[in-house]
């Protein structure tokens, strides 16, 4: 991941993540995967715990703090 990721906007990451879904899947595929994540719910508790789960809370805190912009 490139820093370029923390620099970008909401709206930027948005577009830039779809241009990268449809340049890797297609322009079907893309529209099927967003389908699909818009109309499952998803536990992004458990998401989040599978992400963090090595790591110490002052660790992602450290990490948080870099990256927040004020």
């Amino acid at each position: 991941m490139t820093n370029s990721t923390y620099t970008m906007n909401d709206t930027q990451l948005r577009v830039k993540a779809i241009a990268l879904l449809k340049k890797e899947l297609g322009m079907a595929t893309t529209l099927r995967f967003l389908a699909l994540m818009n109309q499952n719910s998803t536990d992004y508790v458990e998401i989040s715990r599978q992400i963090y789960e090595e790591q110490q809370l002052d660790e992602i805190f450290t990490r948080a703090k870099q990256n927040w912009k004020s």
